[in-house]
C-alpha cells in the first residue's frame, strides 16, 4: 500500500519480479450466515469468512492475493460491530499476506432494519500468465483429491437456518453429535487453503472451490468438454453437522450434495503421478475420485 486512509481510492504498488503478470479478481458476500452473526452477537468470524472465501476463489486460477476491499452496510452504524468485523477482515488478510486496502461503510436507514447488515468484499490477486490454472489439460484418468472443509463455510445457510433454527436459544443448544453448540458448528470460519496449496500449485491441473451449488454446480466449471467427474463419497467422512442437517430436515441425499460441500471444501485435479506427490506433501488430501470420459449429459457422478 502506498497511502493510508483518507484518499478516495486505494493505492497499491505491484512491484518488480513479475515477467508477465495477470491480475485476478473476485467479488462475493457472506450470505445469510450474517443472520446467525446477529443472533449470536458475534461478528469477527464473518470478516474472516469473506476474506478466506475470496482467497480460495482466486486460488483456483493459481493466483495469490494482493489486496482486499470490504463493503459493510447497516441501517444505523454500530461502531463496535464494525470494529469486530474489520478485526476479522484484518486477521484473515494478514494470514493470507493480503493488504486490506480500503472499503466502504454505509449507513442506510430504511433499507436495513433493526440489526440487519450486509458484508461483501472484492479481492485482487496475481498469477504469472504461464502459471494460470485453467483446467484445459484435464484428461480422463486424472485423480480427484479432496481437502476437508471446516463446516458449511458460507453456503447453504438459508436451508440450515430453516432446519436448525436461528434464535439465540436454538443456536446455544449443545448438540452431543457435534460436541459443541449448534451455533459454534454453524459459525465455524470458512477455511483458507492458500498456505497448504501454494507450494503445490505447479503439480495441479485444476482446482475447484466447493461453494454454492455443491459438487454439481462447481466441478464442471473447470473440466474440458467431453470429461466428467466420478466421486466416491465413501472416501471421506461427512462432517457431523451435515448428518444432523440431513436427519433433522429429512433432506434427500442428492439435495444435500447440491446445496452443501458435505465436508470437502476444495477439490484438486492432478495426473496420477502428480497426485501421489501432492498426497506425500499434504497427507490430509484424500483420493476421492477420477476424471472419466463423459457419457451422456451428466458431468458429476456421486457414487
Amino acid at each position: 500500500m502506498l497511502a493510508g486512509p483518507g484518499l478516495f481510492g486505494g493505492l497499491f504498488e505491484l512491484g518488480k519480479g513479475y515477467k508477465n503478470p495477470v491480475l485476478v479478481s473476485s467479488m462475493d458476500g457472506v450470505g445469510t450466515k450474517l443472520k446467525l452473526a446477529v443472533a449470536l452477537n458475534s461478528y469477527d468470524s464473518v470478516g474472516m469468512d469473506i476474506v478466506n472465501h475470496s482467497v480460495n476463489d482466486i486460488l483456483t486460477t493459481g493466483a495469490v492475493p494482493l489486496f482486499f476491499l470490504d463493503y459493510i452496510a447497516m441501517g444505523k452504524l454500530a461502531t463496535d460491530k464494525v470494529c469486530d468485523i474489520v478485526n476479522g477482515l484484518s486477521a484473515a488478510c494478514q494470514e493470507s499476506g493480503c493488504a486490506l486496502i480500503g472499503g466502504e461503510t454505509a449507513e442506510m436507514p430504511g433499507l436495513y432494519t433493526g440489526e440487519d447488515f450486509d458484508l461483501a468484499g472484492t479481492i485482487v490477486g496475481i498469477v504469472e500468465k504461464d502459471a494460470i490454472i485453467s483446467g484445459r489439460d484435464i484428461t480422463p484418468g486424472d485423480v480427484l483429491l479432496g481437502l476437508a472443509s471446516t463446516g458449511l463455510h458460507t453456503n447453504g445457510y438459508s436451508l440450515a437456518r430453516r432446519v436448525l433454527g436461528e434464535s439465540r436459544e436454538d443456536l446455544d443448544r449443545f448438540e452431543p453429535s457435534l460436541g459443541q453448540t449448534v451455533g459454534q458448528a454453524l459459525m465455524a470460519v470458512h477455511r483458507s487453503y492458500l498456505r497448504e496449496l501454494q507450494p503445490l500449485l505447479p503439480l495441479v491441473k485444476g482446482l475447484v472451490h466447493i461453494t454454492g451449488g455443491g459438487f454439481e454446480g462447481n466441478v464442471p466449471r473447470i473440466m474440458p468438454e467431453g470429461t466428467a467427474a466420478r466421486f466416491d463419497t465413501s472416501a471421506w467422512a461427512v462432517s457431523p453437522i451435515f448428518k444432523l442437517l440431513q436427519e433433522r430436515g429429512n433432506i434427500d441425499r442428492d439435495e444435500m450434495y447440491r446445496v452443501f460441500n458435505m465436508g470437502i471444501g476444495m477439490v484438486i485435479i492432478a495426473a496420477p503421478d502428480r497426485a501421489a506427490q501432492i498426497v506425500k506433501a499434504l497427507p490430509e488430501a484424500k483420493d476421492i475420485g477420477r476424471i472419466i470420459r463423459q457419457n451422456g449429459e451428466q458431468r458429476v457422478m456421486l457414487d
